[in-house]
């Protein structure tokens, strides 16, 4: 005779749920640069608990939305000119090592988790697809210098990525809904095709792929938030003719 079957509900746990409001609030910037995050406001607003709001402001520092201020509170992150352009620099250097790492030691579990998370970007075009898919952007590059199996790189990367203001980019998009469907519709394609040079195990091709797709970030470090052009220019000059050589030697 069968068991009954029986059915399992999951929930997040509270903090995550909390972060998911406050990550969209901040990629929709109904939380400016700088601004502080009041636990006791953020609490009477959900109508929850200090401490799941708490938890969730770890997770935000985290992630690299805000930073915490000794003494002060946690608020939204405001990197300088500089940061910015450092934090680029340094995700054109380690990103292109690390992937031509992971062209040799990916393996076809790794490669199928990078497929799943393209198929969950495919369709997002719409406004509240953004912070879903900052989300997943960050995810697939993280699997990826994961990849490489170098973990000390790996460490590196989540240092520098956090202070990387992709929150930022999204944010001028959600406020230029008219860029939307062709920035999210770019990004997905370039993704494509640095998994696909990975799946094929081509080295030299996905470290190309990637200086595209990041000097395209830099391009939108320009436009969307204002960084000037000479400032990072002036890194990628330093940058690419070392990677090129890299990759060719």
């Amino acid at each position: 005779m069968l068991a009954p079957e029986t059915t399992q509900i999951l929930r997040k746990p509270l903090k995550d749920e909390v972060f998911e409001v406050l990550h969209g609030r901040i990629i929709a910037g109904q939380y400016a640069p700088g601004e502080w995050l009041r636990q006791d406001d953020i609490s009477t607003q959900l109508g929850i608990s200090m401490t799941p709001v708490r938890e969730a402001l770890n997770l935000l520092v985290s992630a690299g939305l805000a930073e915490r201020v000794p003494y002060r509170g946690v608020r939204v992150l405001q990197p300088s000119i500089n940061e910015i352009v450092d934090s680029y620099a340094m995700r054109l250097l380690l990103e292109s090592s690390a992937i031509y790492a992971a062209a040799f030691n990916i393996t076809p579990l790794q490669i199928s988790h990078l497929e799943k998370i393209l198929d969950q970007s495919k369709s997002h075009a719409k406004l509240k697809d953004i912070s879903r898919e900052r989300v997943l952007s960050r995810e697939l590059h993280t699997a990826i210098v994961l990849a490489s199996d170098n973990a000390l790189l790996q460490k590196m990367y989540i240092t520098v990525l956090n202070t990387f203001p992709d929150w930022m980019l999204y944010e001028y998009l959600f406020r230029h809904p008219d860029l939307l469907e062709t920035s999210m519709s770019n990004e997905y394609k370039e993704h494509r095709d640095i998994v696909a040079a990975l799946a094929g195990h081509q080295p030299e091709l996905a470290v190309e792929r990637t200086i595209i797709h990041l000097t395209n970030r830099g391009r939108e470090l320009e436009e969307y938030l204002g960084v000037p052009k000479e400032l990072v220019r002036l890194k990628e000059t330093r940058i690419l003719p070392f990677l090129e050589q890299f990759i060719r030697s």
